[in-house]
């Protein structure tokens, strides 16, 4: 909204800076930042008082969570206006892209809200049924993968992207959509999956937009394409007004979220920030660098999956518990210990990601 005061600059004065996206980008991480240490407590008091017993706590998990029983969750409604707030204010409005990754996100934060009310009010941990979670995620990834096919610039509609390997297309046809697909509520799920400890899932998830962020503003300039070797996606940009403001909102979040956690996420946040961060890298066509960058929830995902068929045909299990960070609260590790951990994993990755657009 901010970018039209451009159009009063005549070049020389204060309103040109409304130009830049790094500019706005800054505005919009401190606008989101600010906004969640305003808006935080008063957030938390009234979910507090909403919800009196707050999340349910699974009677199978790691004994130290029964003592976070009480504590309130749909903490992601404070990341997501701050986010949408921030967005709309500093973002331009005309882009095609800003517009997808916010329908994607608060489509899915619909969608996790609806099962943290679920829970919530019914006092236990079964919220919306997992089939009308599925179902209800698939349309919205298809939407979001037709969406981004127009959106793209004709030379790269529906073809997929390699990393390292320079000007090497895959033409997908049709294929797209339902791979935009995967990856889309592939993302959304692994970060829920991974949302678990105090902590753990929102700095792997502002590092990873961080990261996407980046590549966006990258991918959106072709000077940067025609010297780094990458595909020109022209007004994937303004992206980075988008990941800016979820740093800020989720900074916000993580002064009360940190352990011990004030408020969870809950399916609210993590539903509807992974679903962001698969929309991105759709929109960027960095899909499979998203499995590096992302590579925490993909193993935190992946640790499910294995530990479910595993035990399915053998009766066993592979990991103490799944997801594989309850594995490690089994094994002893302090909770703290493992959130900075996976903290540390999460960087190390994102910085290979990054990496990607060098290595051609």
């Amino acid at each position: 909204m901010l970018y039209w005061l451009a159009e009063l600059s005549d070049g020389g004065d204060f309103f040109n800076l409304f130009r830049y996206i790094t500019m706005r980008a800054g505005g919009a991480f401190f606008t989101a930042l600010i906004f969640g240490f305003i808006f935080g407590r008063p957030l938390i008091d009234m979910l507090r008082r909403r919800q009196g017993k707050g999340q349910p706590i699974r009677d199978d998990g790691p004994e130290s969570h029964f003592a976070k029983a009480g504590t309130p969750t749909m903490g992601g409604l404070l990341i997501l206006t701050a986010l949408l707030t921030s967005t709309l204010l500093w973002a331009r409005l005309d882009n095609g892209y800003v517009w997808l990754v916010l329908f994607v996100t608060f489509a899915y934060g619909a969608i996790g809200f609806a099962d943290d009310f679920a829970k919530v009010s019914k006092a236990n941990t079964k919220g919306v049924s997992s089939k009308i979670r599925l179902i209800l995620g698939l349309v919205i990834a298809v939407i979001a993968g037709i969406w981004a096919s127009w959106l793209h610039p004709e030379a790269l509609t529906n073809q997929l992207a390699l990393p390292v390997f320079k000007d090497v297309l895959i033409n997908m046809s049709f294929a797209f959509v339902p791979f935009a697909v995967i990856v889309i509520v592939g993302s959304a799920n692994a970060v829920n999956l991974t949302d678990g400890l105090d902590g753990l899932a929102i700095m792997p998830v502002m590092i990873a937009a961080g990261t996407l962020g980046v590549i966006a503003y990258v991918v959106g300039r072709v000077d940067y394409t025609e010297y780094l070797g990458l595909h020109y996606v022209p007004g994937t940009g303004e992206i980075l007004i988008f990941t800016s403001a979820l740093i800020g909102g989720g900074l916000g979040f993580l002064w009360y979220n940190a352990p011990p956690a004030a408020v969870f996420m809950g399916d609210t946040g993590s539903l509807a920030l992974g679903g962001a961060l698969g929309a991105i890298a759709v929109a960027t066509k960095h899909e499979i660098v998203l499995a590096i960058v992302g590579g925490l929830f993909v193993v935190e995902a992946l640790s499910v999956i294995i530990q479910v068929l595993y035990f399915k045909r053998t009766g066993k299990r592979v990991f103490l518990m799944a997801p594989i960070h309850h594995h490690y609260e089994k094994k002893g590790w302090a909770e703290s210990t493992i959130v900075i951990r996976f903290w540390i994993i999460s960087l190390v990755l994102a910085l290979i990601g990054l990496a990607t657009l060098k290595l051609r």
